[in-house]
């Protein structure tokens, strides 16, 4: 007589999520925060983002190109639009790449992205999450720091 064996299936569990995304209230996950920037990033999003890197809200506003009327109007509508959005989403990637940079430590990575960079000829890297390849600019450069490639 056989006896037979089953396969082991492990339960399937969905990846944990980033707490500094969580901490947000944003999916850490590609696709799923493409979804939600497309969808309008909730304005909740931009107090804790405020909160988070240790900067004034009207500063965070200055930094992703947000005007204070736009911002007043974003409040009450509880939304941002996608533009607005993707602004606050690249620089919530950066702050945290620099708080990676830095081991965790989030005022570290708050000066570091508010003072001049040497690897980006002089500019802050708050000044570049304006656009998508300023922001690149900055990935690559904490990229290069973290692996110790300073050329």
């Amino acid at each position: 007589m056989e006896a037979g064996i089953s396969e082991y299936r492990p339960e399937a569990k969905p990846p944990p999520q980033d707490e500094f995304w969580k901490a947000l209230g944003l999916p850490s996950g590609r696709l799923a925060l493409h979804a939600a920037v497309k969808e309008g990033v909730p304005y909740t999003v931009y107090t804790k983002l405020a909160a988070a890197s240790g900067l004034e809200s009207q500063e965070l506003a200055r930094y992703v190109v947000i005007s204070p009327a736009t911002l007043r109007r974003r409040a009450k509508a509880g939304r941002f639009r996608l533009d607005e959005g993707d602004r606050l989403c690249r620089f919530a990637v950066v702050f945290k790449s620099a708080i990676e940079l830095f081991e965790g430590d989030r005022e570290r990575a708050r000066r570091w992205i508010l003072d001049p960079v040497r690897g980006l000829d002089g500019r802050r890297p708050v000044e570049m999450v304006t656009t998508t390849v300023g922001t690149k600019a900055v990935l690559n450069l904490v990229g290069r720091l973290q692996h110790g490639v300073f050329s």
